[in-house]
């Protein structure tokens, strides 16, 4: 066998055996992209801790934005719908919520909760992180709850409250509900908090006023309008 020959088999074999060895490795499993801040969808029961309306205090919330029956009004960031069945209960059958998220399966399983609790005057709405796709001048009230300081940056929640405003009727109020800075309770990391004058002076820059608030066990409630 002359020396061409042999190099070519040696050059073969090498390349068997590295492929043979690649096959033998298990498969590398791709990671799904990161969603950011995104809650995921998978875990949806952490949001409806038994103690949630105890320390929240939804009926509270509701007051201060005066939401009365048949009154049109959007949850934003709906999430497991915790407020949204509340809102549908007390605007009642001639009423509407809205119930805005950024995540489909979100929605899906908002829709699956009202029906089991025969809820007929809720409207699931695919929004963005800056736009909650609302009707212009319809809304009584809009609530944003644990969602405000999860937008990602000033010039994105400012461009939200804007958005909100335009669907605001003209005394429309919004309820912004957020954790107060600190480690104190549930909540998220308290890097990711967000101090109450800081909202108030991004409200200001919304061209938007505080009205009125309140200070919850964990949280502090701002209600804003024209």
């Amino acid at each position: 066998m002359n020396i061409a020959r042999k190099v070519s088999i040696v050059i073969l074999a090498s390349a068997v055996a590295t492929v043979v060895a690649r096959a033998a490795q298990p498969a590398q499993v791709q990671q799904p992209p990161t969603q950011g801040r995104l809650f995921p969808a998978t875990d949806l029961g952490l949001l409806e801790s038994p103690d949630r309306a105890a320390w929240q205090k939804p009926d509270l919330i509701m007051d201060a934005l005066r939401i009365a029956e048949k009154a049109t009004v959007a949850d934003i960031g709906a999430g497991a719908g915790f407020f949204t069945v509340r809102l549908a209960r007390r605007v009642g059958p001639n009423g509407i919520v809205y119930a805005e998220d950024i995540q489909q399966p979100m929605l899906e399983s908002i829709k699956r909760r009202v029906s089991r609790e025969g809820l007929n005057n809720v409207i699931p709405r695919l929004g963005t992180p800056t736009d909650a796709n609302l009707p212009k001048g319809a809304m009584d009230a809009v609530l944003v709850v644990d969602v405000y300081q999860e937008v990602e940056d000033e010039a994105s929640r400012i461009g939200l409250l804007r958005h909100l405003a335009d669907a605001l009727k003209p005394n429309g109020r919004i309820g912004i509900v957020n954790y107060k800075p600190g480690e104190g309770g549930p909540g998220p990391d308290p890097q990711r908090r967000l101090e109450r004058t800081l909202v108030e002076a991004e409200v200001r820059d919304a061209g938007l006023r505080v009205l009125d608030g309140a200070t919850l066990p964990f949280q502090y409630l701002l209600v804003v309008g024209r």
